[in-house]
């Protein structure tokens, strides 16, 4: 299925969240060390629930661990910038595919979306004059439309 990646999450109760999602999905979640939170935080357990065993997440040293990776060397990532001109609905997104979400609050560096394994900067729309949406709330949006593209493949 689909890859979602969170570089250098800080906040726990988002990081919860997409655990729920990627669960209910079945798309990995992938989060680029260093965490601002330990996985055993009580805010992160609380926003995932029971579903922790139900998901799955691999947790890496670095972005570049991270796409180098077996399981990821091969793949198209899309990183997610309100900077970008491209909507996300604009993506003919296929299985496999990265998407990858900057830290809150600042987001992707200019370092990381100039990463040559970057395939394509995307955003999604927001009215003028607002800065981002919530990280939990954007993951959940763009892996709901890549699996929509798919035909909720298993799902019930």
């Amino acid at each position: 299925m689909f890859h979602v990646m969170f570089l250098e999450p800080r906040i726990p109760p988002n990081t919860g969240n997409a655990i729920r999602m990627v669960s209910g999905t079945g798309a990995t979640l992938h989060l680029v060390e260093p965490l601002g939170f330990d996985l055993t935080e009580p805010k992160l357990k609380r926003a995932g629930l029971d579903y922790h065993d139900l998901a799955s997440v691999t947790v890496h040293p670095d972005l570049d661990a991270a796409l180098g990776s077996e399981a990821l060397a091969e793949s198209r990532v899309f990183a997610f910038t309100a900077h970008a001109t491209r909507w996300y609905t604009d993506i003919e997104f296929r299985p496999g595919d990265v998407l990858l979400f900057g830290p809150e609050p600042t987001g992707l560096s200019d370092e990381v979306l100039s990463h040559p394994r970057v395939t394509e900067r995307i955003r999604i729309p927001m009215l003028e004059g607002r800065r981002s949406l919530n990280l939990s709330n954007s993951a959940a949006v763009v892996t709901y439309e890549a699996w929509r593209q798919q035909g909720f493949p298993d799902a019930r």
